[in-house]
């Protein structure tokens, strides 16, 4: 997956609920009050797009953040998932 894309997603999604990111590199929206499986499978991690993305004025801003990046990727890392940061 590329971290880019990711937040992408959270920027068009926010509003809508929230991304589930799962272990083949897709992504769903998922209700905000979802409990993490669908199918008997789990996603690697489920982000939540306003607590992430609603303070940036633009998505230009949020595509270059280093901290936003960094915290996507660290949340997909620790579960077990592979990121890369795009250019």
């Amino acid at each position: 997956m590329i971290t880019q894309d990711i937040v992408r997603k959270l920027w068009d999604e926010a509003g809508n609920g929230n991304i589930a990111i799962w272990a083949d590199d897709t992504m769903t929206v998922v209700p905000m009050n979802y409990t993490g499986e669908t199918g008997g499978t789990k996603p690697l991690v489920i982000l939540k797009p306003i607590a992430l993305v609603n303070k940036y004025d633009f998505l230009d801003f949020a595509l270059k953040d280093e901290v936003l990046l960094g915290t996507i990727e660290e949340s997909i890392r620790s579960a077990g998932g592979t990121v890369t940061r795009g250019s």
